[in-house]
């Protein structure tokens, strides 16, 4: 099952705007490596859950994932073929609103390869540019 959320403040929300970088969320903070976004967009349910199952196969086992990014937006579509006027569509799918330098997932307990090789297959499964992040070292 994809991920929703259990209730909504709006049933059907305007589409909005993007402005602007990352404030909060931009930097490795559970895992030991991070996948980042480079650019704004929306990212679907279905689109996280199918990044989360290629990253569990490539961990096989080692390592934790961590989904740092949930679908809150819902995104409305009217049917084909429909005349004009009818109103707002029915509720479609859910999006996780992505400013770029959001860390959208993070990898701990693995070992660098394994998990570069997991980030890069999530990669590929996501509609937006991203790239990998280390975990800065305190100072």
């Amino acid at each position: 099952m994809s991920l929703m959320p259990k209730r909504l403040k709006w049933r059907k929300p305007h589409r909005g705007r993007i402005k602007g970088n990352a404030t909060r969320g931009n930097t490795v903070a559970y895992g030991d490596y991070g996948l980042q976004s480079l650019e704004a967009g929306w990212i679907t349910a279905a689109q996280i859950e199918a990044a989360r199952v290629t990253a569990t196969r490539a961990l096989a086992g080692t390592g934790r994932l961590y989904i740092r990014i949930f679908p809150h937006k819902p995104v409305t579509a009217t049917p084909e073929e429909t005349r004009m006027g009818t109103g707002k569509g029915d509720i479609s799918y859910y999006a996780a609103v992505i400013r770029p330098g959001t860390v959208l997932f993070e990898i701990g307990g693995a070992e660098e390869l394994v998990a570069k090789k997991a980030l890069n297959r999530m990669s590929h499964k996501l509609p937006l540019g991203t790239k990998m992040l280390r975990r800065r070292e305190a100072r």
